[in-house]
């Protein structure tokens, strides 16, 4: 079994100089090992071939190739390849050892990056293909995979498999496809010339996914989304994420042109357009996005011809397909453990777009020509799969990814192969205990081990206190501890903050809360109103004074007590700012009602139930055995419900 040959190195020292002391990464075609050089006495990461493919002498050879390529780079945001050799079965590359994770582990723990730190990041990665593409070579494997973050904030692009020297002479075959397929541009699906601007595009999807959390092109297959880069247009970033800048729009979309002839010429000229819209004040509105423009369409004269010093044919590619992160490892295909690398393939001959082969490309991928897709994915699979398919030891793995981790083992198990979940990992997309992916995936021998990534869930972030904060300083405080806002905030009252400023979150400060959920932050919008009903109307108009309030005084009749506050137009609690208008509803008191007049010698009885009906009270005041009324008080009229003295007897 390959794995257990490939654990049998762990303790060797492999070609007389190299210790093997442990495995870092796993793949279908190499394992990644940390080792030490004990010739300088440093740590390398030593990248062996397994012994099945060790025996095909043409894969070989472009395992060799690849060390002799990249060998020639010299640049701080690459990899560097130290040494190439073989130790009998095992052939070799001993690599740079950068400890640290890749972006794909950053991305899956934080989903996405604010614009200007998609940018920061975006920086050293273009500055590292620029320096490739100087020298004649073109990765054509750009992916998050693809890119080590340190400690310190180094950034460094590995794995440079897939580059071959542009000055290099040599062919590719035909309509062969090189690259990870949600990052491929056309013309690697087409069989076009595959050059500096294929990773640009590359490069394009790369920042399109760091600002949206998401790929531009989704699918069924591969085949699907291959298609889709192939006929659709990379959708705007600010189509997912609010408040973008144009400026990103605009240079997303120049870079992952389907025509390569309108994207930026290299990384380069890619460079200057998001060094252009670096900072703030580069990122707001319009301008950035016409600087950013600029920046890259000086690379075109006014015929539209591209101006490129690496304008040549391509010297040769290779194959990649979907490569994932083992949980024992965060270089698993940072190293290109799955062997990244190996095949070939290209363009015919530097025609790509040019004359009349781009018009038969795009007549076969026209949607106007629907009818001819059966027939092109069988080209396609074809050439994703032609080589791999090709060895009669490998047979089709159980696809597991987005399985329960104890289904997936036991799928493996079903099929004769062996499985092994490493340390879980936290993933914002994929449900604690469900397998993130698997590695090998598509076939291998019968009986490897295949690792599972499990999700360990969404990553889990302490939401900070803002308590005091402005409402741009809390959202960014947030968004810099990795959490998402929600789009509106929700209006509180406070005696004690100021108005505009944040009085808290929901949750509160100090949970431990996912990523993936939204915080709403609490902004002051006022003092909370207090309860003005049965107040007096003096009273209130004092507090208002004293608290810039504005009353809308109303008069109305009520049996309250006149000058009693019976009703206010804002609720009691409601957070009223200054210059706020409340309207009061006042009481006038109760109603005037005419008191009947010759009452005096009525029977007190009588005139008793008549007041009464009229909604007075009456005071009974009698002198004497009598029952005839002497005189009442007062006259005339008075409020309902007051009392009327009724005095009799005599």
């Amino acid at each position: 079994m390959e794995s257990v040959l490939a654990d049998a190195l762990i303790g060797r020292v492999l070609d007389g100089r190299y210790l093997v002391r442990s495995r870092i990464a796993h793949g279908g075609m190499a394992t990644v090992y940390l080792a030490t050089d004990a010739r300088l006495d440093r740590q390398v990461a030593l990248k062996v071939m397994h012994a099945d493919l060790a025996r095909d002498a043409e894969f070989v050879t472009r395992f060799i190739g690849e060390a002799k390529s990249v060998a020639r780079l010299s640049h701080p945001n690459i990899v560097a390849v130290f040494d190439q050799g073989s130790d009998g079965h095992y052939p070799y590359l001993a690599m740079e050892y950068v400890p640290g994770r890749t972006l794909r582990s950053l991305l899956r723990e934080r989903g996405w990056f604010p614009a200007d730190q998609a940018l920061e990041v975006m920086d050293p990665i273009l500055a590292g293909l620029a320096a490739a593409h100087r020298a004649g070579m073109v990765h054509r494997d750009v992916k998050p995979e693809n890119v080590l973050l340190t400690a310190d904030g180094r950034v460094k692009v590995v794995d440079f498999g897939l580059a071959r020297a542009q000055a290099a002479s040599g062919q590719t075959r035909v309509g062969q496809l090189i690259g990870t397929v949600a990052y491929i541009a056309p013309e690697q699906v087409t069989g076009g010339v595959t050059d500096a601007r294929t990773d640009v595009y590359a490069a394009g999807v790369l920042l399109f996914e760091m600002l949206t959390g998401r790929q531009p092109h989704t699918g069924e297959s591969p085949l699907a989304v291959a298609y889709k880069h192939v006929n659709e247009e990379v959708p705007p970033p600010s189509a997912f994420v609010r408040g973008l800048p144009p400026g990103l729009d605009q240079l997303v979309r120049a870079a992952t042109s389907r025509d390569p002839r309108q994207r930026p010429a290299s990384a380069d000229a890619f460079l200057r357009a998001v060094r252009s819209l670096r900072g703030p004040a580069a990122l707001d509105g319009a301008a950035g996005a016409d600087v950013a423009v600029t920046s890259w369409q000086e690379n075109f004269p006014p015929n539209g011809a591209l101006v490129s010093p690496h304008d040549t044919a391509p010297a040769g590619g290779s194959q990649s397909g979907h490569t994932m992160v083992v949980g024992t490892g965060y270089l698993a295909d940072a190293y290109g453990a799955d062997g990244s690398g190996s095949g070939s393939g290209g363009g015919r001959g530097g025609r790509g777009y040019h004359g009349h082969e781009p018009f038969l490309q795009r007549w076969l991928f026209s949607r106007r020509l629907a009818f001819v897709l059966a027939g092109g994915a069988v080209v396609l699979a074809a050439a994703f799969g032609g080589w791999w398919f090709a060895s009669g030891r490998y047979t089709p793995l159980p696809r597991v990814t987005g399985e329960s981790e104890a289904k997936a083992v036991a799928a493996l198990r079903a099929d004769g192969f062996s499985a092994q979940a490493g340390t879980p990992v936290i993933d914002n997309n994929v449900t604690k205990g469900y397998v993130i992916s698997a590695s090998p995936s598509g076939r291998a021998v019968k009986g490897a081990t295949v690792m599972l990534t499990v999700s360990a869930g969404p990553r889990m972030i302490s939401v900070p206190s803002v308590t005091g904060q402005s409402l741009p300083a809390a959202q960014a405080l947030l968004r810099k501890a990795g959490l998402r806002v929600a789009g509106t905030p929700r209006k509180v009252a406070s005696s004690t903050l100021a108005v505009g400023t944040v009085a808290g979150t929901t949750p509160a400060a100090n949970t431990s809360w996912p990523q993936t959920r939204p915080v709403r932050l609490n902004v002051v919008a006022g003092i909370p109103l207090p309860p003005l009903v049965n107040q007096n109307i003096g009273d209130v108009q004092s507090w208002a004074g004293q608290n810039n309030i504005a009353l809308n005084v109303q008069q109305a009749s009520n049996s309250a007590a006149a000058g009693t506050i019976i009703r206010q137009s804002v609720p009691a609690g409601t957070p009223v700012a200054p210059g706020t208008t409340v309207t009061v509803q006042v009481s006038s008191g109760p109603p005037e009602v005419q008191i009947p007049g010759n009452l005096t010698g009525e029977k007190f009885g009588q005139v008793q139930q008549q007041l009464q009906q009229l909604g007075f009270q009456v005071n009974a005041h009698q002198f004497g055995p009598g029952q005839r009324v002497i005189a009442i008080s007062p006259t005339g009229q008075a409020p309902r419900g007051s009392a009327i003295d009724v005095y009799y007897g005599f």
